[in-house]
This record gives C-alpha cells, sequence and structure tokens, in this order.
C-alpha cells in the first residue's frame, strides 16, 4: 500500500505542472481575446458616437432650412422660430468625440437661400417680409420706419384730337361749312421729392415736392381759312408744381381674413402755377380782329386751388399673392382770381371751383423672391364738372370739364440694398381722359 501510495504522488506531482501550464495557457489566450473584443468594441462605440453628433448637426441644419423656406414661403412678419434644442447627451457625446480625436466630417455648406444657423434663418425671415413691405410702401405707408426718403421720375403722354364742325347740313347728306381739326399733343416729366417719417407704430406724416416740366403742342385746322391748311405752336412750362402734406393711420393690422386697413388724409397747396390769368399768345386772326388760334404764352404747373384728400387702403397677404385695393375722395376749394377768361383782349375776374374727385382701384402682386415682385393693377378716377362765376355772376358749369380717367398699371419692385429698393411702374391709359400711357421710377431709401 505504501508503495502504491508513493507511486500515485509521484504521478501526481509530474502531470500536475503539466495541467497548471496548459491552464495558464489557455488563460492568457483568453485574456487577449478580451482586449481584442475590448478594442473592437471601443472603436465601434467611438464611431457611433461621432455618427450621432453627426446627426445631431444634421438636424439642426434640416430645422434651420425649414424657417427658412416657410419664412421665404410664408412672408410672415413673426419672429423667427427658434433652433431645435440639442439634448445634453449629444452634446456630451459630441465633445467626448472630439476629445478622443475622432474625425467629425463637417456639415456640408447649404445650398443658397438656405440656412444653417438660427442668425440665418432670422435674415430669411426678414428679407421674405421685403417683398411685401414693398407691396405695402406703394399702396399706403410703412409704419415700421423711421424715415424713407423717395425720390421719383414719371413721364405722362397726352394725345387729345378734336374734329370741329362749323356751318350745317344741306340735304341731310352735304355738309356747308367749315371744317377744322385741333389737336393737343402734351409730354411732362415729373420729378417729385417725398420724405415720410414714422412717428409711431400707427402714424406716419408724408410731404411730396413735386418739379414739373411740360411740353405741349397745339395744332389747329382751318388756318388762313383754309381747312387744308394747319397751323401749329409749341409752348413749355417748368416750376414747383402742387406740394401735399398728408398722414396714414393704421386702423387695423391683418389679423385672419382682415387685411391690413390704413387711412390716409392729406391737403394740396396751390404752390404751382396756376391755369387762370396767364399770358395768352394770339396765333391768327380774323380780318374782323376776331381771335382764331391763341395759345398760353407758358404752361401750368398746378391746379391752382386748395384741395383735400380723405382715402382708404387695404393689404392682405395670400400666398405667394398680396392683395391690395384704395378707395378716396378728393373735395376742391373754390378760390378767386384775378382773371379768369381765356380770352387774350379781355379781363374778368371772378371764382372757379374745381369738380370732386372720386377714385378707387384694385390689384394684386406675386413675390417671385424676397428681392422682386410683380404686381398689376387697375385704377380709375372720376371727375364731376368744374364751375366757374364771374364777379357778381352766377355760378356757370364748364362743359366738357368732367371727366373719367381709367387706367392699368403693371409694376416691377426690385430690392437693390437692405435700404433701398428699385420701383417701376407703367400705366396704360384705357380711357379718353386717362394719359395714352405713362412711366415712374422710383427708389425709396429707408434711413
Amino acid at each position: 500500500m505504501n508503495r502504491l501510495a508513493m507511486a500515485a504522488l509521484v504521478s501526481l506531482a509530474v502531470v500536475s505542472p503539466s495541467v497548471a501550464a496548459q491552464d495558464a495557457a489557455t488563460g492568457n489566450s483568453n485574456s487577449s481575446n478580451d482586449e481584442e473584443d475590448v478594442r473592437a468594441l471601443v472603436a465601434q462605440l467611438e464611431a457611433l458616437k461621432a455618427s450621432y453628433a453627426q446627426e445631431v448637426r444634421r438636424l439642426r441644419e434640416l430645422d434651420m432650412q425649414v424657417q427658412a423656406i416657410q419664412a421665404r414661403v410664408g412672408g410672415k412678419t413673426a419672429q423667427a422660430m427658434a433652433p431645435a434644442p440639442v439634448p445634453p447627451q449629444a452634446a456630451a457625446i459630441a465633445a467626448e468625440a472630439a476629445q478622443a480625436g475622432q474625425p467629425i466630417q463637417k456639415p456640408a455648406a447649404p445650398s443658397e437661400g438656405y440656412a444653417s444657423s438660427a442668425a440665418e434663418a432670422q435674415e430669411a425671415k426678414e428679407a421674405a417680409r421685403r417683398s411685401v413691405d414693398d407691396v405695402k410702401q406703394q399702396q399706403s405707408a410703412l409704419f415700421n420706419r423711421r424715415l424713407t426718403l423717395e425720390n421719383s421720375v414719371s413721364y405722362a403722354r397726352y394725345d387729345r384730337k378734336q374734329l370741329t364742325l362749323n356751318g350745317f347740313l344741306a340735304l341731310d347728306a352735304i355738309f356747308l361749312g367749315n371744317i377744322a381739326i385741333e389737336n393737343v399733343e402734351s409730354d411732362s416729366v415729373t420729378y417729385n421729392f417725398a420724405a415720410r417719417w414714422g412717428l409711431n407704430p400707427r402714424l406716419t406724416l408724408n410731404l411730396d415736392v413735386p418739379y414739373i416740366a411740360r411740353k405741349t403742342i397745339y395744332q389747329k385746322g382751318g388756318a388762313g381759312g383754309s381747312a387744308a391748311a394747319i397751323a401749329q405752336e409749341e409752348t413749355h412750362g417748368t416750376g414747383i408744381g402742387d406740394v401735399t402734406a398728408s398722414a396714414n393711420y393704421k386702423l387695423f393690422g391683418e389679423r385672419g381674413w382682415r387685411p391690413e386697413t390704413v387711412l390716409t388724409g392729406g391737403v394740396t397747396a396751390p404752390t404751382g402755377r396756376e391755369p387762370y390769368g396767364l399770358d395768352w399768345k394770339v396765333i391768327e386772326r380774323d380780318d374782323d380782329d376776331f381771335i382764331r388760334f391763341a395759345v398760353p404764352a407758358k404752361q401750368p404747373t398746378g391746379n391752382g386751388v386748395w384741395q383735400a384728400n380723405l382715402g382708404l387702403s387695404a393689404v392682405k397677404t395670400a400666398d405667394p399673392a398680396i392683395l391690395f385695393a384704395n378707395l378716396g375722395y378728393i373735395h376742391s376749394f373754390k378760390r378767386s382770381f384775378d382773371d379768369i377768361d381765356s380770352n387774350p383782349d379781355t379781363t374778368n375776374p371772378g371764382e372757379v371751383k374745381l369738380g370732386s374727385s372720386f377714385y378707387f382701384g384694385a390689384g394684386v402682386a406675386f413675390a417671385f423672391n424676397e428681392r422682386t415682385s410683380l404686381s398689376i393693377s387697375f385704377s380709375d378716377k372720376l371727375s364731376a364738372r368744374a364751375s366757374t362765376r364771374y364777379k357778381d355772376g352766377k355760378w356757370m358749369k364748364v362743359i366738357g370739364s368732367d371727366a373719367n380717367a381709367g387706367t392699368l398699371n403693371l409694376g416691377v419692385t426690385y430690392a437693390l440694398t437692405p435700404k433701398a429698393t428699385f420701383v417701376s411702374m407703367l400705366g396704360i391709359g384705357l380711357t379718353p381722359d386717362a394719359p395714352d400711357f405713362s412711366l415712374a421710377f422710383k427708389v425709396p431709401y429707408m434711413l
């Protein structure tokens, strides 16, 4: 038994080192594999952190782009939406990724017209409001501008032809007498300086000072007693026009279905050269000294009377269009003059009272982008007959002094800079009393 026990102990002693060696080798192998797995997992975790940080940045960028698009399309006046909050975990992950030295790809630069930050989104919203503000400025007034200076130049063309018959019909078919054709062609250029002062968010004061240059060509048939002969004379006139002072008051702001409504009141002073008491140039007289053809020596630059204006305008945004309309009334006060007779040989003092006028118009503007808009509108002005009264006489209506001037207007507005806008307008006369056509160019500058 002792020998058997000794043999067993010897075999165990021999086998134990071998088993221990094998166990040590196996332990070393497992430890090496675990380290590799840990490194792989850490690398994968860091990659996921970097990817997550990139996705968070991309989400912020997409959120800013959506805000910019909504601002450009909607044209609302609300403040820009705040950027989407970034979870604290995302910020921590991004910081860890940066400290670990993991490469984080920067987000691609936003395309033109999109915002990638809150500041750019706010700027996009302000730009989208620009087209709406430009339309409002032309139709009524802007109440969020402290001071606006506007320079404008306009051109208008008139052409009037009148056939005059002086005689009678023989046998209901043959005209016996004189046939005279009268033609008046007028070209006028007006420079207008306007200042608009915003006192508060609801009240704006305006001052318009025009300077007018006018050329008129008179043509009259039957010169020298011959129906085929035509006499022609050209006259000019330059000077300051009638100055207008007005005020705009915002009754209602735009909200829901209700448009922004503005009340306008103003007074026009007769600072221009009045058309009464002018010197006349006699072109032709008859043998019995009767004046056949006479024209004013200088063209007038104003109406000669005081006028008061009261109007109402409305502007409503309906994406992507901007609707606007206006109506108003002009009252002319009577005024006395030293001479109201058109006969160069006589002087007759008296009073003149121009007819009251009603005007109205409506149109639509489309904002192509944050800088450009196109407008189309119709405007009409109805004027009643004027009346004159010689001293100690009765009031008499002036035949042919009533008018209906309808015009189709096409306009383009372009934002030159954040403070300056270029406005162009083409007017097409639709009635004989309206100008044949007119062109206007304006540059409002906001201080």
